[in-house]
């Protein structure tokens, strides 16, 4: 609908600019989730590590981490792997 709020037009912009990604979970149910809600538990470890030693003082520390969580989220992914294995065969090749 028209208004002549400007909060409103750039919030009816950025759903017109969405529209065909605002529902997709509706057109595949039970094969996409309709919440974040996986990506944000995925994350808590990382925000919670950085929040109780204050982040990292050098970039190779915290780009260590992050292939390292990278390594055991994807071994978590593949049934019956185990994340210490995934890990020392990443490391050994």
């Amino acid at each position: 609908a028209p208004t002549s709020c400007d909060l409103a037009r750039a919030l009816q912009s950025k759903v017109r600019r969405a529209r065909d990604q605002l529902l997709t979970f509706a057109h595949w149910p039970g094969l996409v989730e309709a919440t974040n809600n996986a990506c944000e538990r995925a994350l808590r470890p990382a925000v919670i590590q950085r929040k109780v030693t204050n982040g990292y003082r050098a970039m190779w520390a915290a780009e260590g981490e992050a292939d390292i969580r990278t390594v055991v989220d994807t071994a978590r992914l593949g049934p019956g792997t185990n994340a210490f294995k995934t890990i020392l065969q990443t490391v050994s090749t």
